[in-house]
């Protein structure tokens, strides 16, 4: 799964890299965002070629649900069952998105301790998370955008940590998947697959990490592991 990712770029340099415009105010960077929080989400214009930068909630819900009580559960969308879900099904067909990142953690457990680690593209560069998208009307008549992220089996270097990761989209891959007009499942689900390995690496990081309240680049700052700090004394 994916609970945690970084963000540490500005709006500007986002919509540079992903081609993109927005209406929404620049935002400070952030190394910690979680679930229910705002992002940033960029989507293809329904009728012309122009990305659009939005900031959604992430926990989807569909738009038949009767309460947003299940948000914090759906985060993460399994890539392989995307297909057959009922909150996801829809989605895949025609509400694709990227949600731009420079970086996601993971947890190992080691006995009763659990060491977080931060996973990064080409040694920071920023990224794309492969997400679905869907609005829904709260009981007010607001209508609420949310997204979520799909997840795939790990490659190498995730395994170490976790027995899942994020979906990374390869660049040459975001027109296909961000196409409104592209509405066959079996197409894009063939862009639902583990990133190369050879562009990741990994780190630990310190458990300022596992609290929502913290969020700076200390988050995302290599340490000594747990086993070997312990060791040191």
């Amino acid at each position: 799964m994916c609970g945690r990712y970084r963000l540490s770029r500005r709006k500007q340099l986002v919509e540079e890299y992903f081609d993109t415009v927005s209406d929404e105010p620049d935002w400070t960077p952030r190394y910690n965002i979680a679930p229910t929080q705002p992002v940033p989400v960029i989507r293809q214009h329904p009728k012309e070629p122009v990305r659009q930068l939005s900031l959604m909630k992430w926990g989807l819900i569909p738009s038949w649900s009767k309460d947003s009580s299940g948000a914090a559960r759906m985060i993460n969308a399994r890539s392989e069952t995307a297909s057959t879900k009922p909150a996801f099904r829809d989605a895949l067909k025609s509400r694709r998105c990227l949600i731009p990142a420079d970086g996601f953690y993971e947890w190992k457990r080691d006995g009763k301790t659990k060491q977080p680690f931060c996973f990064e593209v080409n040694q920071g560069q920023l990224f794309a998370f492969a997400g679905l998208w869907d609005r829904w009307k709260d009981p007010s008549g607001n209508w609420i955008k949310t997204c979520s992220i799909l997840t795939t089996t790990p490659n190498a270097v995730t395994s170490a940590v976790h027995d899942r990761m994020p979906v990374i989209l390869d660049p040459d891959s975001y027109d296909l998947w961000l196409d409104p007009g592209m509405t066959k499942v079996e197409a894009v689900s063939d862009l639902l697959r583990p990133c190369d390995a050879s562009r990741m690496r990994s780190y630990p990081v310190s458990t300022r990490v596992n609290h929502v309240a913290n969020d700076d680049a200390e988050c995302s700052r290599p340490v000594e592991p747990v086993e070997t700090q312990n060791s040191l004394f």
